[in-house]
């Protein structure tokens, strides 16, 4: 079920609810036990964060054609799925949205083969929304820039020496560019003016990085109770986060402890390291400097066209960089 974080019987809420059976329709996997697992993933939701951004920002232009616009926010979770099948395989998670990974049940190759199937998807939807070959070149930028991120982000895997300017690199491309695009798309392909489209794209990087440096934080100091997910999970990959950096600068000394490739660590040991993350204050200094990036965010969605739509956003900026899961 769709997460409620969009307004009960708002227009947003109708178009989102209206994507799952399109995505159902569009989707088709000649693997039966692939193709109803991808089903069973793409009904399960999530926030729907990023068609939900496309079709908000798409309230700023005049031209409504709901084929178009339905288009477009199937190619943003389209990709964002694409690209969540692929991660499974590579952190080896065994559930995703409460329903078990591809890869766990069927095996890796099977899992990036039905990743892969779901980015053809995802073209096919891109070209039924662009209206020219930039909004092509636009999407396939985009893609790059995801699959770069990851690159880097495992690139930078057991590396203490790992900065925040390379942590915000990463931030950039694997999280902040798909929201960044599912903004400025949806104000584009609703034909908003320029400066709006503009705002749109900007205000898409700024929500991006700071709701991966949340994501983060509550990798630390989150209950899995609440976020439905293990925490430290970053931590035993060696996927050194924001948090982890800022106290690795204060504490070079920690460095000694965190986990090498291959070690099998313990449940104990990744909470001590945690309780030395949040007495360096490593936690604190990410949540301020999401902060700023949230607000950073909040002062461009004041230059948008004053209304219902501008009010929208800002609550859901805020309440959802505001929260425990």
């Amino acid at each position: 079920m769709m997460q409620t974080i969009w307004q009960p019987n708002s227009p947003v809420q109708a178009q989102l609810a209206a994507l799952k059976p399109y995505l159902a329709k569009h989707v088709q996997i000649d693997n039966g036990p692939i193709n109803d697992r991808v089903h069973t993933l793409l009904a399960a939701g999530g926030k729907f964060l990023r068609p939900g951004f496309f079709y908000l920002f798409s309230q700023f232009g005049h031209d409504q054609e709901p084929d178009r616009l339905r288009a477009g926010a199937a190619a943003m979770e389209l990709l964002h799925v694409a690209t969540l099948i692929h991660d499974d395989v590579i952190d080896q998670s065994s559930k995703r949205r409460n329903v078990t990974t591809i890869h766990q049940d069927y095996g890796q190759r099977n899992a990036i083969y039905a990743g892969d199937l779901l980015f053809t998807c995802y073209f096919d939807q891109v070209l039924l929304a662009a209206k020219s070959a930039a909004d092509i070149q636009a999407n396939t930028a985009a893609m790059r820039a995801i699959l770069q991120g990851e690159l880097d982000q495992m690139a930078h895997n057991f590396k203490p020496q790992t900065t925040v300017d390379d942590y915000l690199k990463v931030a950039r491309g694997k999280t902040a560019r798909l929201f960044s695009l599912s903004c400025e798309q949806g104000a584009h392909l609703a034909d908003a003016p320029l400066a709006v489209v503009n705002l749109a794209k900007r205000i898409g990087e700024d929500l991006g990085i700071a709701y991966q440096m949340l994501d983060d934080v509550l990798d630390f100091a989150g209950k899995t109770d609440l976020t439905k997910k293990p925490v430290l999970t970053d931590l035993k990959d060696g996927v050194y986060s924001l948090p982890l950096i800022y106290a690795l600068d204060a504490q070079p000394a920690l460095a000694q402890q965190l986990p090498m490739p291959g070690d099998t660590v313990t449940n104990d040991q990744l909470h001590l390291i945690r309780d030395q993350v949040l007495l360096a204050g490593g936690v604190t200094k990410a949540q301020a400097l999401a902060k700023t990036y949230t607000d950073e965010a909040l002062d461009l969605i004041d230059q948008l066209p004053a209304g219902n739509t501008q009010q929208q956003l800002h609550h859901l900026v805020v309440q959802l960089l505001d929260r425990n899961h």
